[in-house]
């Protein structure tokens, strides 16, 4: 059974996960052999932010569009996609655990390692996306990746994007410490994106707007519990010389990763917009929907992830 709050409960996911703001270092194995990796760096130039979005409005659009397939950067006013790039440069010097320990870009591109890996074991046909660490800005296929739009999953190239300062964004402006093992959750939950691109949920449920019921907000809510399962096992692949890529998680990194998904909760975005809460504008799911199925991943594996079969009033 899926934990939901107890009656008369009053922390909410976000101030419960903040109330412990010690950053803590998920651990790579320094042995560990991580060079192995595809990850590429791409980039360089600083996108535009236009359209008069500026400080928190301009976060609020960051926060919506991280997590998500789409990009969103016509709200920033960055004009028409781009044709995507190719290529880029290797990560430099990410060979061995110990320097995705010390190294937020190498943690990134060490960890698609471990996640690939966890999905060939669960996934016939899977096939590995490709992942970009963005350097400013870059194109793609469903339009600019930059510092401005956050994370986010590209259908068409089957590409991850990723700019490393979006964790700054998190620890400077929302409750969370975004430490290492939150890195790797919003990493984890890309991959999900892709996994929903190869299983045909994204042709099946396409997306039918905004609120709570949504399709949107179901696809988003399983990207959160695979990265949970993902999380579970995180201790369990290994590299060639059957070295583990990581230790098993902490408590307090869980609870890390934990306040980073309550932290881009439809309802906590908008209460730091300071608007009123709208249950019909969702397209990610409430805080406590986020932190509950990252949750039942983690409990329960990616068989406990099937959020397209739940009645709304439990979703």
């Amino acid at each position: 059974m899926l934990h939901t709050p107890l009656d008369g409960e009053k922390s909410s996911p976000v101030a419960a996960a903040a109330s412990a703001r010690t950053v803590t270092v998920v651990t790579f194995n320094d042995n560990a052999r991580v060079g192995g990796n595809t990850a590429k760096r791409r980039g360089g130039t600083v996108a535009a932010v236009g359209g008069g979005a500026v400080g928190l409005g301009a976060i609020v659009v960051l926060l919506i569009s991280a997590f998500t397939g789409t990009d969103l950067t016509g709200l920033l006013g960055g004009g028409a996609p781009a044709a995507p790039q190719s290529g880029g440069e290797a990560i430099a010097n990410c060979s061995t655990g110990q320097d995705a320990n010390n190294d937020d870009t190498c943690r990134l591109a060490a960890a698609t390692l471990s996640i690939d890996q966890f999905w060939q074991e669960r996934l016939d046909g899977y096939r590995e996306p490709q992942l970009i660490i963005v350097d400013q800005s870059t194109s793609s296929a469903c339009g600019t990746a930059s510092n401005a739009t956050g994370p986010f999953y590209c259908p068409p190239d089957e590409t991850v994007y990723v700019d490393p300062t979006f964790f700054s964004t998190l620890r400077e402006q929302y409750d969370t410490t975004a430490g290492p093992l939150a890195q790797l959750y919003v990493l984890a939950h890309e991959y999900g994106h892709h996994v929903q691109n190869l299983t045909g949920v994204m042709q099946e449920y396409p997306n039918n707007g905004t609120g709570p019921d949504s399709n949107g907000v179901r696809t988003e809510l399983q990207a959160d519990c695979y990265a949970g399962a993902w999380v579970a096992a995180a201790g369990e692949q290994v590299d060639e010389n059957g070295t583990p890529y990581l230790q098993p998680p902490t408590d307090q990194q869980i609870s890390d990763a934990l306040a980073a998904a309550a932290a881009v909760g439809d309802d906590h975005i908008q209460a730091e917009a300071g608007q009123v809460t709208n249950p019909e504008s969702f397209t990610h799911g409430s805080s406590e929907q986020r932190t509950r199925w990252f949750d039942a991943g983690r409990q329960g594996g990616v068989n406990a992830c099937d959020t397209f079969s739940v009645a709304g009033s439990s979703l």
